[in-house]
């Protein structure tokens, strides 16, 4: 990983409101024209960013400049999902009951 920091000009990250509900977690103020002239200097299709806070307190937006070697990322363990007993052994439906899945089909019922 590269140490030289690169800030997204154009992007200033506050952070919320002390009166702010807890699912605010951070505030955005974006410079149009600043962010567009960013913007077009950059390749690729995707610029990823961290959101810091300095030791100074300031919050920043930072290029994430992180690229795959082939391996695993060595400074971030990977995540992986919980395992999970299926409630069934029905392979249509993964191994969940209805009630456990999020969305459902309904059926469409004609009155007419």
């Amino acid at each position: 990983m590269s140490n030289d920091t690169q800030f997204i000009t154009g992007l200033i990250v506050k952070a919320p409101n002390e009166r702010a509900p807890e699912y605010v977690k951070a505030k955005l103020s974006i410079k149009r024209e600043e962010l567009i002239g960013f913007l077009q200097q950059q390749t690729g299709d995707w610029i990823n960013a961290d959101i810091k806070v300095s030791q100074g307190g300031k919050w920043y937006a930072q290029v994430d400049t992180w690229k795959p070697d082939g391996g695993q990322r060595q400074d971030k363990p990977q995540r992986q999902a919980p395992e999970r007993e299926a409630s069934n052994g029905d392979p249509a439906t993964g191994g969940f009951q209805d009630d456990e899945i999020p969305f459902r089909q309904f059926r469409h019922h004609s009155y007419f």
